[in-house]
């Protein structure tokens, strides 16, 4: 594969409760393109992941409090799904902060599954069109976004997929939005 990303800095926002596959899939294919990747959460140590949202997965060493960055640090910002991990998020006025400065500055967002719920809450989500797991669907439309129900959308520099069995596609589309933006 081309390092098409060499150089390139994203940002994984992510708090416990991240389904695994959606923060792991995401990380490897920006790297294997040649991105440097960072963890960010609400709190230093680690995180723990999920399976299904039921079953505790592994832990994830957090590289930087989302408190301690900026959009500026970055080129790009992944959000990943799971349930709890951006209900967490949202309610962090630090991690809605550092999701608006990636839109404010024009850069690349991507979320997956329930990681829209933090582009909602941070007021990215309102007149772009945009997907998720089929129980945010309603929230996304209350808060002024147009939803649709297909693998991958990308409108406006943010890209949306619905859950992990898009995670192919999803992970191709941001690779290539990074490597245009």
């Amino acid at each position: 594969m081309a390092a098409v990303l060499t150089g390139r800095r994203v940002a994984i926002l992510a708090a416990d409760g991240v389904e695994q596959v959606e923060l792991v899939e995401p990380r490897r294919a920006l790297e294997e393109r040649g991105a440097r990747t960072e963890l960010v959460s609400l709190r230093e140590g680690t995180i723990q992941a999920m399976n299904g949202d039921i079953e505790p997965a592994d832990r994830f060493t957090v590289d930087r409090r989302v408190s301690e960055a900026g959009a500026d640090d970055f080129d790009a910002l992944v959000v990943p799904g799971g349930t709890v991990s951006p209900d967490h998020l949202r309610r962090d006025g630090d991690a809605m902060r550092f999701v608006r400065g990636f839109a404010d500055g024009g850069k690349p967002i991507a979320a997956i599954c329930h990681g829209p719920w933090a582009l909602l809450e941070a007021g990215v989500a309102e007149g772009r069109t945009v997907t998720s797991y089929p129980s945010l669907r309603t929230d996304l439309r209350n808060a002024g976004a147009v939803v649709v129900d297909e693998e991958v959308v990308t409108d406006r520099g943010v890209t949306t997929s619905r859950d992990p069995g898009d995670l192919l596609a999803f992970c191709e589309r941001i690779v290539a939005e990074i490597e245009h933006a």
